[in-house]
């Protein structure tokens, strides 16, 4: 049960809750005075892994452009190991500044997954209670770790003749992981992002309490971890919905040299009937020389003469990318729905590739080429990201201005673009999208040579970016960051928009002391050095 403070501040008037709430992150303390953290962590009594010793792993990320070191790391082996650490920091209260942050695979791109100076969880470590799968009627799930990998869940699933309904396009992540942002990919359009297809979790919030939550219990706490962005607690387990598994996708790519016959066809594609396909996602392709070429290790041209003369030099493309999942016995009808479904299309026709792979081969496409480029040193550069969700009305003089006078080509990493409909979605997790139903996710996913002074160095690929954003800022755009990255409390309260209320409110019932995930950097720790309250206040009125 949470202490009584946090229910009489729900009562409070949003302005005089504000004032709490600033009043208590605004609180200083002379640094000088304060006990050093090694020491308060040295001293408490504690059963599990904490290690203050080659702690250098868990101070990057998969961004590569930050090293923040930990004081320590904790390796779980129960929930109640990753509740009696927060317990110990929360009521270490303002004599403290430790945070503490849960680090899955470590995938996150702006230092969200560090703690420097505090406890970073390995929750990749954490895998127990082992999967348990329940198949007996018609709602299968499994409930399994948050630390636990999408990959195995996807293969030990499959033993059952099931799977997960909404996948990211890189499995190697944790569940928690994916959960605490969202879980967007080419199936959302069908089944709603991977926040959609949970049923239960289990939850330890800011102040060390074990939370089960759902939608019938806790309702609130489920909601707000589902996209919290680690803000209101660690997910430490989740039950997942499962559904009977395919052998086999038939795997399409045509490309359009028209962007209002693309986008027509993607958002006819998932408006019309939701069995008619599996998977819907979309590429930019610019000054992509020999592109068709490239895809031949995996495609077969429908037209190989028409394909060999195709040409995508100087030009700006968009491939559209499809999928049907099926079994061998249906070969021949997904064979003629696939056709009939194509000859509706308006694609270049000489473009149109087409192979079939196994389910698992599909799902897991994005570890392969991982494997290529660790083995030529190309893994483990920066990774500037950028995703961006771009509601249907702007997509149009967003694509016009960024693909033809501010991205010169696309060689440095994809640039995804797909639409998809939030009418099908959960309400009221703390995930933030465009407020129209329809909207784009483009996503730069861009490397960066660090020696390069080129198109492909660090800087020129952060000037494009800055540049995007500057352009969706001054044309008010209404564009919404996925896994969004922000610098001041004005971005962060432009960000949450109508729901920032209420991200005020569940972080002071949840996290109080603003302990969790501090790279987010949406609310600095209690006593840390942040602008006056009344600055604060000033800026939270605006």
């Amino acid at each position: 049960m949470f202490i009584s403070q946090a229910n009489i501040l729900f009562k409070l008037k949003p302005l005089v809750f504000k004032i709490a709430l600033l009043f208590l992150l605004g609180i200083t303390t002379n640094r000088n005075h304060l006990p050093t953290n090694p020491p308060s962590l040295y001293t408490m009594p504690f059963f599990g892994n904490l290690s203050f010793h080659n702690i250098n792993h868990a101070s990057k990320d998969f961004g590569n452009r930050y090293h923040l070191i930990p004081t320590a790391i904790l390796y779980p082996n129960s929930t109640s190991n990753i509740a009696h650490i927060i317990k110990h920091v929360f009521n270490l209260g303002l004599t403290s500044h430790l945070t503490v942050a849960a680090r899955g695979h470590g995938h996150s791109l702006e230092g969200q997954s560090l703690a420097p100076d505090g406890v970073v969880i390995h929750m990749e470590s954490y895998k127990s209670p082992g999967m348990a799968f329940h198949t007996g009627d018609h709602y299968p799930y499994v409930d399994v770790s948050a630390g636990e990998l999408w990959i195995n869940i996807l293969h030990e699933s499959l033993k059952r003749g099931l799977s997960p309904k909404s996948w990211t396009d890189y499995l190697h992540l944790t569940v928690g992981g994916t959960l605490s942002n969202a879980g967007i990919s080419g199936q959302a359009f069908r089944h709603g992002p991977q926040i959609n297809n949970v049923y239960r979790l289990r939850v330890v919030t800011g102040r060390g309490d074990v939370v089960t939550c759902s939608d019938e219990q806790n309702a609130d706490l489920f909601n707000a971890a589902l996209g919290g962005l680690g803000q209101f607690g660690i997910i430490t387990e989740a039950r997942i919905a499962l559904e009977p598994a395919p052998a086999k996708v038939k795997w399409i790519r045509a490309l359009y040299s028209d962007f209002t016959a693309f986008t027509n066809d993607q958002e006819r594609l998932i408006s019309s009937s939701r069995d008619a396909l599996d998977y819907l996602e979309g590429f930019v392709v610019i000054n992509r020389t020999r592109l068709l070429n490239s895809w031949r290790s995996s495609f077969n041209p429908k037209d190989p003469v028409q394909a060999e003369q195709f040409t995508s030099e100087g030009r700006v493309l968009f491939c559209l990318e499809l999928a049907k999942y099926f079994n061998l016995e249906d070969v021949g009808e997904i064979e003629r729905e696939v056709d009939s479904l194509l000859s509706e299309l308006s694609f270049i026709r000489s473009t149109l590739f087409v192979s079939e792979v196994s389910y698992v081969d599909f799902l897991d496409r994005v570890h392969v080429s991982e494997m290529k480029l660790r083995e030529n040193n190309l893994w483990d550069m920066p990774h500037l990201w950028l995703n961006l969700l771009v509601p249907r009305s702007s997509i149009y003089g967003f694509a016009k201005q960024v693909f033809h006078n501010i991205v010169e080509d696309t060689s440095n990493g994809p640039v995804l673009i797909y639409p998809v409909d939030k009418s099908r979605w959960k309400n009221g997790t703390s995930l933030v999208t465009p407020e129209e139903d329809v909207f784009y996710l483009v996503a730069f996913l861009s490397s960066a040579v660090p020696s390069s002074a080129g198109k492909d160095g660090l800087d020129a690929i952060l000037t494009r970016n800055r540049r995007i954003v500057k352009f969706i800022s001054e044309s008010n755009l209404r564009v919404k960051q996925y896994l969004p990255h922000y610098n001041t409390t004005q971005e962060w309260r432009e960000h949450f928009g109508a729901k920032w209320e209420i991200f005020l409110r569940r972080k002071m019932l949840y996290d109080p002391l603003a302990i969790l995930a501090p790279g987010q950097r949406i609310i600095p720790r209690a006593n840390a050095k942040i602008p006056s309250s009344k600055n604060n206040l000033k800026e939270l009125n605006k």
